[in-house]
């Protein structure tokens, strides 16, 4: 990994032109993501959530939120806290990734968390997903918590696994 990537957190204009990306390549989901742009807008505002952003040479190619108010999370009971934070929103540009950007920025994240106070955090991956089971993995989040259901905007249901990392 060169030189020209940092991990921050976003300016608010920073998430108009990401969230504005991500619903111009939705495709049939865009509904799902202008409604999530919108909460993630707001939930940064009023402090409720964190979002973090890996931008290299500028352009923003990878990001993740924490969300740090159970009102936020579904099934949140076990998943969020006082010193828990649930991670969400994990998503490099696929010409990124493999290449350790987003590595980078959970460090970054984790370490910022930690810093505020927060001693654990947790995460959600559906259980067909085995890539990203396998990375979450790696990452420490080892500690099953619960599996459940997670409902779209658009009435989409998922499956999901939620697992703990200390």
């Amino acid at each position: 990994m060169g030189d020209g990537y940092i991990c921050k957190i976003p300016t608010l204009e920073e998430m108009e032109i990401k969230w504005d990306y991500e619903i111009a390549h939705s495709g049939n989901g865009k509904s799902n993501w202008m409604v999530w742009k919108g909460k993630a807008m707001e939930n940064f505002q009023k402090g409720d959530s964190i979002p973090y952003y890996g931008l290299l040479h500028g352009k923003i190619i990878c990001e993740a939120t924490a969300m740090l108010h159970p009102g936020l999370v579904p099934n949140s009971e076990g998943l969020v806290g006082r010193h828990m934070a649930y991670l969400n929103g994990f998503r490099t540009m696929e010409e990124y990734q493999g290449k350790g950007y987003f590595s980078k920025l959970m460090q970054f994240m984790l370490h910022d968390l930690q810093q505020r106070g927060f001693t654990e955090v947790t995460l959600g991956v559906e259980p067909k997903q085995e890539k990203n089971r396998q990375i979450y993995r790696n990452f420490g989040f080892t500690q099953y918590i619960k599996s459940a259901t997670e409902t779209y905007p658009d009435g989409t249901v998922i499956a999901v696994d939620y697992y703990r990392k200390r």
